[in-house]
């Protein structure tokens, strides 16, 4: 294997444990919040977004300081935690997960924003920067253990945001959100004591739990691989979601608050993808290359699944719950595909879903605050009435459809072109769902803005100042992105590039094309790299 794939170094002159810190401060101000009195709301939300954009800032600084050149692991931070049981504090970003870390940086310290929470402010904020830390942290562990711990950390905060702070069927929605994942968490957890057990004679370590000697032990046959790989991907599938096991996600998504609907799109599901990318290409390259064939059937009936039934809703945010199981399926068949094209893209295309559908939800949001409902029925003609609204849903809505010239193209295009060249008939049969977004997004676009608004509908109130600088940054950031999406590519690009060499270099007689019905001519992959955007 290539060590830069999981070279631990680069501390990229940065004279403090940044990933630490940016880990840390949101669960400082969780500690500070419960300091503070009940009763001063406006203080409570000011303490909690200072400290989620302490965080955030700290991640800017992050990924301007972070080395295109070097494919490895960068600002690492690494301590003895538990030492005789080989558990460590093992901190690192790499061109997969920095866009994560980034998009978290982003979309808390928003959802803060845009939250108003009706009863217990005090522990909807704390929650929620509790929520943050154990997202930021699944980003950056290469500690196994240390992993599954902030993976298991963010279910609690968004049990409790989605039972105690809901809507209608709330409890209900938390507590299947909780089994369904807890029970995926624990199956990883038993993969995770298994490989270690096994491979615990080949690190030169003993036991540990060290991504990087893990990656790098011998002694996992490859039938246990397999079955260690199946307690992984089933705890990864749960939290994409993938079908047949989404069940929870619409549920969810429906009763939570706005501000949790936005982060358990914008950050929660990623979980689930980037541990395909981070764990099960990393630990398991034959296992993944094995089962790849299931999973990218698995992603195009999520993409055609979710894309029909969102077709068949009547509740707004229903529809855009069911049309993030759409979305996440073009991410899995652009990780399954195995080859550079389709992993840009799936890891681009996590943080494109995020901005987007994380701004669908918030707009969402502003128009519940204002009709108190989400029935598609009893909205109609809003775009007279509320014209910025209308303006902003729209370039949003034409983001998640996948429109050129914003940032849901680019991601999806090389999702289908890995797809392509990796699976031809499995693209063939996802790009229906592109056409199937624009069916349902269109037409809920047309039964809620257009027409002649009557009664409730003609009074609404249109964007405040407040609400506009929330939208500010995700509509930027979702132009840019579909201009210029170079910058971006260009730091995930050393990174894929890499994972795919570590693949190549651990499957016996393998290579990429293998799964390729028809593959496209070697020695493209540099010309398409040019095309998709220009220098720096």
């Amino acid at each position: 294997m290539p060590s830069a794939v999981i070279a631990a170094g680069a501390t990229n002159g940065v004279g403090f444990p940044l990933l630490t810190c940016i880990v840390a401060l949101p669960a400082l101000g969780a500690a500070v919040l419960a300091c503070l009195p009940r009763a001063r709301g406006d203080l409570l939300k000011l303490v909690a977004v200072l400290f989620a954009v302490a965080s955030g800032a700290l991640s800017i600084w992050m990924l301007a300081e972070f080395d295109t050149a070097f494919d490895g692991f960068q600002f690492v931070s690494r301590h003895q935690w538990i030492e005789s049981f080989g558990i460590s504090w093992f901190l690192g970003v790499d061109g997969i997960s920095l866009f994560l870390v980034v998009l978290s940086g982003v979309m808390f310290p928003i959802a803060l924003v845009a939250a108003s929470p009706k009863q217990d402010q005090k522990s909807f904020y704390a929650w929620m920067l509790l929520l943050m830390a154990g997202s930021m942290g699944a980003f950056v562990a290469l500690d196994l253990l240390l992993f599954f711990v902030f993976f298991e950390i963010v279910l609690v905060p968004m049990y409790f945001l989605i039972g105690m702070w809901g809507y209608g069927n709330r409890v209900y929605a938390a507590t299947k959100f909780f089994l369904f994942t807890m029970l995926g968490s624990a199956l990883m957890l038993v993969g995770i004591l298994a490989l270690v057990i096994l491979t615990s004679s080949n690190t030169g370590q003993g036991v540990t739990f060290d991504l990087v000697e893990l990656a790098e032990a011998q002694g996992v046959g490859l039938v246990a691989a397999r079955w260690i790989f199946v307690s992984f991907a089933l705890a990864f599938a749960v939290k994409v979601p993938l079908f047949p096991v989404h069940t929870w996600l619409p549920d969810a998504h429906t009763e939570a608050p706005t501000a949790g609907s936005v982060i358990l799109a914008a950050i929660m599901l990623k979980l689930g993808t980037y541990g395909f990318l981070r764990f099960g290409l990393y630990l398991f390259p034959e296992a993944t290359h094995w089962f790849a064939p299931l999973f990218l059937t698995l992603g195009v009936v999520g993409i055609i699944y979710g894309a029909v039934v969102a077709t068949m809703q009547r509740d707004l945010k229903r529809l855009v719950a069911y049309s993030s199981v759409a979305h996440l399926g073009f991410i899995v068949i652009g990780i399954f595909a195995l080859n550079a094209q389709g992993l840009e893209g799936g890891v681009l295309q996590m943080v494109n879903h995020g901005l987007s559908t994380g701004a669908l939800f918030i707009l969402v949001g502003f128009i519940y605050e204002r009709r108190h409902t989400r029935e598609i029925s009893e909205l109609g003609g809003l775009q007279k009435s509320a014209p910025i609204l209308a303006g902003v849903f729209t370039v949003v809505m034409l983001s998640s459809i996948g429109v050129p010239g914003l940032n849901g193209f680019v991601g999806e295009f090389l999702s289908l072109l890995g797809a392509f060249r990796g699976a031809r008939w499995w693209g063939a049969v996802a790009t229906l769902g592109v056409v199937l977004a624009a069916v349902y997004l269109l037409w809920a676009y047309q039964r809620v803005f257009h027409g002649s608004p009557e009664g409730e509908n003609a009074r609404l109130r249109d964007l405040s100042l407040r609400e506009g600088l929330i939208m500010v940054p995700l509509v930027g950031l979702i132009v840019f992105i579909g201009v210029y999406p170079r910058p971006v590519l260009a730091r995930i690009e050393p990174s894929v590039d890499a994972l795919v060499a570590h693949v190549d270099a651990h499957v016996e007689d393998f290579e990429v094309e293998e799964i390729v019905f028809d593959p496209l001519p070697e020695g493209n992959d540099d010309a398409e790299h040019d095309e998709e955007g220009g220098e720096d």
